[in-house]
């Protein structure tokens, strides 16, 4: 358990293989924080300066729809980072009991959208975008990004051939390329495909691919078509259907080349919704190659039922 000395702690919020999430309280004022916490007892020298790279990214990206980074302590034989707390939880969660209609699922798509396009405005590469990793505050309308444990500040990066159970990212929502397994550089476009695993997951309570095991799984991000959005529930209008398809090419080239582009998509079904109550047809990705990017060569470029 951590110093309760320095902080109050309220509950433990999530725990993966290397991390602990609390929510807590700092003793002296009461402010809310939340406290990032390696797992092992003993992390190795190589694991701590991960972790205090993770703070440093953070820190400085300093952007709208990142969750802030206020400090990192050491505790006990490692490290800590200490968070904002905005009252928020985790889009897994959130999705997992709550059923999407149309404007919301729109609204935070275009939420979303603008904060990646930010951080790769600034030069990094996510490289595992998940509703794990999205946390929002419904009451308040806030969505903001965290864990950039993986992150890189390169425009593109070479991928080896790994062990699947050394791979970086969240097996469900990891790109083809990050795989290491197609012989191609990653680039800012892993994250629009992790994006269209996290719309496909949030339109439908489900991901694209379900397997049994890690190989399978990998298999299908390679190689399997997903069924469309649309197939699945015919009352998915069929541009969002086939934009979140977009995401979901295998191929990098083939999905959207910009945020400007996507953003661009989302607006258009979005005023379509609110004008005429419905989205009608239209070609997607004509706004493609328009970008604001600092860094121009990384940025170009049980089913449910939907609510009405």
């Amino acid at each position: 358990m951590l110093d309760e000395g320095k902080y109050n702690i309220l509950e433990k919020v999530c725990e993966n293989k290397d991390k602990i999430i609390y929510r807590g309280q700092r003793v002296v004022d009461a402010q809310p924080v939340i406290l990032k916490v390696l797992k092992t007892e003993y992390p190795t020298p190589q694991e701590i300066a991960c972790f205090e790279r993770e703070y440093e990214i953070i820190r400085r990206l300093n952007i709208e729809g990142i969750v802030k980074a206020y400090f990192i302590e050491s505790y006990r034989n490692s490290k800590m980072i200490v968070l904002e707390d905005f009252g928020g939880e985790s889009m897994a969660k959130y999705i997992g009991e709550n059923e999407l209609n149309l404007d919301a699922f729109l609204k935070i798509a275009l939420q979303l959208t603008t904060i990646l396009g930010n951080i790769h405005a600034n030069g990094y590469i996510h490289k595992d975008f998940n509703p794990f990793n999205i946390i929002l505050n419904p009451k308040l309308g806030q969505i903001k990004v965290c864990d950039f444990g993986i992150s890189t500040q390169l425009t593109s990066e070479s991928t080896e051939f790994k062990s699947l159970y050394t791979l970086e990212g969240t097996l469900n929502y990891i790109s083809p390329e990050q795989t290491g397994r197609m012989n191609r550089s990653v680039d800012y476009r892993t994250d629009y495909y992790s994006l269209g695993v996290t719309f496909y997951e949030m339109l439908l309570g489900f991901l694209p691919f379900r397997a049994a095991d890690p190989m399978e799984l990998v298999h299908c991000h390679l190689a399997k078509r997903p069924v469309s959005a649309q197939e699945h529930n015919p009352q998915i209008p069929g541009p969002i259907s086939d934009l979140i398809m977009k995401l979901l090419a295998k191929m990098a080239e083939d999905r959207y080349q910009s945020v400007f582009g996507l953003k661009s998509d989302l607006k258009k079904c979005r005023e379509e919704l609110l004008t005429h109550g419905k989205i009608k047809d239209f070609m997607l990705g004509k706004m493609t190659f328009r970008s604001s990017c600092k860094y121009p060569k990384s940025c170009m470029g049980g089913k449910r039922k939907l609510k009405l």
